[in-house]
This record gives C-alpha cells, structure tokens and sequence, in this order.
C-alpha cells in the first residue's frame, strides 16, 4: 500500500476508536487497513482532499474491491470506511459525509461447520491415546489439554493462548478469559478438562522450563503462561491451531481449527438443553443474534438425524 496523504487523519481515527470503542486490536488494525486501502485508492484517482470525495467514488473502490475480496471482508470494509467518514465530518475534518448512504453488503448466513458429539468424543479420545503412548511428553500433555480445555469452554483461540495459570480455578473448575475488547468474564469447563490441566501444569509444563534452564530461560512475558510452547514462551496462536487440525487428522474426524470447536461446543451445549443467553455468556458474544445461529445448526442436526431414523421423512 503505497503513501496515504490521509494518513494523520488516520491515526486519529483509529486513536478515536481505540479510546472509545474498546476494539480489539485485530479490529483496530482492520480497520485501519481497510480505511487507508479506500483512501490510497481514491488518491490515485485524482483525490486530494476529503471534500472532493461523492458517493461514487467510494462505491468505485467497493467494485474495486469486490472480485478479490469475501463478502464478510467488504462487509467489514464497508463499516470501516462509514465509521471513518463519520468520525471525519463530525470533527469538521469533512463538510459532508460521503459514506452514509452506502449500503452494507448482505452476507450469507453460512451455517458454522461442527463436529457430532460421537466426532467430538472420538477427538478427545485420540488425544487421550496420545498422552497413554507417551505420559512423559511434555507436548502430547499439552495438546491433550489444549483440545480439552476449547472444547470444554468453547474460548477463542486468542483467549487461549493469552491465558495465565493464574487464570485456572479447580476449586470451582472455572477460566478466567480476556475477551475481545479486554472484556473479562468467567469460564465454567469439566473434569476431563480439569484433569488434562492438572497433568500438563504438574508433569508437562515443569518439564518444558526445566528443558529451559541454561538456555536462556522463559522470556519474560511468558512467565505466567498456561501453555508454553516448546522453546518455553507464550504459545503461538498459530501452532494452537495446528494442534487442532493435527488432531482431527489422527482421529479420522472432519478437518477442523479452533474456531470449529468453539461452534461444537456452543452447538452441544444447546443440545443439551442449555439456555441461548448462558451460551452468549460463556462464549463472551456482544449480541445474542451472533449466539443464535448455533440454534440453526442444532436444527439442522435434528431434521439429519429425524432423516437417518425416518428413511421414508
């Protein structure tokens, strides 16, 4: 992305949204992205001041976009650039504002991919096997408890590897997770995922620090963390993630990540009868329509099994 004129006005946007919108700082930084893609864009067409951009010229940057983009992505980008030239004509950076009238692409509603409960348990069984071959590998401790513990509380990915051990209570069996916009809440998980925390902090984890004694130590930040990876700092939300698809691999399941787990578990939950506003609260979902496609998918599971028991339905 080449230089943006528009860049201070930038800066002061996203210090705008960072200070009053408690975003995330993924968020933050596509936004950022996406406001300085529109605005280099229509710099190259000739653009030199915000005054100068119509409605046209923003919807010739969506088309721009649209061919390589998600639909979820210009979804965003959309929102992005609308919030921008509202901040921008409300603090007199602008005379108009150009965005208000463009329209939000409509996404599909793309039901999320989960596992059955037989795949759920046919995971956590392979990866108990795994711990069974070798009780002493501090690595196949932690994978053992990372599975658990996502599939136990449905936490994101980030909320996992961001983690303290501090964090864990076993006397209530609850997580304390940090959310999206640093918004705390607690977390209830199961005895099998008690267990696996258990073994990785008592026989796992102590493995990897002494492994590092000489060699540098635990950095600093990593001090506290649950999960360690295996050169001793914080775990890596990437190698979390091959965790999991490195799993669902050996268990013959559906290849899934992270977020794949968060949909299972919030879908068996509500299987099981829990009520729609406690799974927005163990999930930390802002809006209980985001929780509600997970009853879309408990539907679907429903009429595929009424088909599988009713050849004739």
């Amino acid at each position: 992305m080449g230089d943006c004129i528009f860049e201070g006005l930038v800066d002061g946007f996203e210090a705008y949204l960072k200070a009053n919108l408690g975003l995330s700082e993924h968020t933050l930084k596509a936004y950022r992205t996406d406001v300085l893609d529109c605005l280099v864009y229509l710099q190259e067409h000739g653009i030199r001041a915000l005054d100068e951009i119509t409605t046209d010229d923003l919807r010739a940057w969506m088309g721009k976009r649209s061919p390589s983009h998600a639909r979820s992505s210009m979804a965003r980008g959309v929102v992005a650039v609308r919030r921008f030239f509202a901040w921008a004509y409300e603090h007199g950076a602008t005379r108009s504002d150009p965005a208000s009238a463009l329209m939000t692409p409509k996404i599909p509603g793309v039901l999320p991919v989960v596992l059955s409960e037989d795949q759920a348990g046919q995971l956590m069984d392979r990866e108990e096997c795994d711990v069974a071959a070798d009780p002493a590998d501090p690595k196949a401790l932690r994978d053992a408890a990372i599975l658990e513990l996502l599939y136990a509380t449905g936490i994101r990915v980030a909320e996992l590897v961001g983690l303290d051990t501090g964090d864990i209570d076993f006397s209530s069996r609850t997580v304390k997770v940090t959310g999206k916009g640093d918004k705390q809440r607690v977390v209830p998980f199961g005895l099998p995922a008690a267990k696996a925390l258990e073994t990785w902090l008592e026989h796992g984890r102590p493995r990897v620090l002494a492994s590092r004694s000489g060699k540098g130590g635990v950095p600093d930040d990593a001090r506290d963390a649950l999960f360690l990876g295996t050169r001793g700092g914080r775990l890596d939300q990437r190698i979390a993630r091959r965790v999991v698809h490195d799993a669902a691999r050996e268990a013959g399941v559906p290849d899934i990540g992270p977020h794949a787990l968060r949909h299972s578990a919030a879908t068996h939950l509500l299987d099981g009868g829990a009520d729609l506003r406690e799974v927005q609260e163990m999930l930390g979902h802002s809006s209980l329509k985001t929780t509600q496609r997970y009853t879309h998918v408990s539907i679907e599971q429903l009429k595929s099994r009424y088909r599988q028991a009713f050849p004739r339905a």
